[in-house]
């Protein structure tokens, strides 16, 4: 079955500029300027009002017609990042051996990267390096945790899994060693003080 015609409505909060150009979103606000390609989709956007986006699909199948509401989100975290943008804690757990985190900038890519040591007590250090735009740190008040900061969702997120990749237990039982670093919490940054 066809669906003829579907459409999602998004609307602009006061001073986010939205650029739409051959399925090409640039978003532009207080914290900065994100763009995403959507070439790949084949959604249509119009413009009605000065602060909403339509965005429409025609002769849709029902998987067609479910990436309208996927085209929407990722506009709104676009939005959310320039205006809020995220926050990622990460906490430490272990239950022997303590695990040791350094952070450094590297020189050449100006990308953070992150050293996990004495992981279940092996030798073998790990290094992980953020995507770019994300910032990480220790937290200043609560022991054993990672704050992963920045604008893009998307880079955040991938960040933090690939720390939490890093640190697989392997050739062990899953269920007795819990060891390694987990996403805690998800926020925004501008809502908290």
């Amino acid at each position: 079955m066809r669906y003829i015609h579907s459409k999602e409505e998004l609307e602009i909060p006061e001073g986010v500029k939205v650029h739409i150009k051959t399925r090409i979103i640039t978003v532009e606000g207080p914290r900065g300027k994100l763009s995403k390609d959507l070439g790949h989709i084949a959604v249509s956007f119009s413009h009605p009002k000065k602060n909403v986006i339509n965005i429409e699909l025609h002769h849709g199948t029902r998987k067609n017609v479910a990436t309208i509401r996927t085209v929407r989100t990722i506009i709104n975290n676009l939005i959310t990042g320039v205006t809020k943008g995220f926050r990622y804690k990460m906490r430490y757990v272990y239950a022997h051996f303590p695990i040791n985190v350094n952070l450094e900038k590297s020189d050449e890519t100006g990308l953070w990267e992150v050293e996990i040591r004495n992981f279940l007590g092996e030798k073998i250090v790990r290094r992980v390096r953020m995507q770019e735009g994300v910032d990480v740190e220790a937290s200043k008040n609560v022991k054993d945790q990672l704050e992963l900061t920045g604008n893009d969702l998307e880079k955040v997120s991938q960040s933090a899994a690939d720390i939490q990749q890093a640190c697989r237990v392997k050739n062990k039982d899953i269920r007795k060693f819990l060891d390694g670093l987990y996403v805690s919490e998800r926020t925004n940054i501008d809502t908290e003080a």
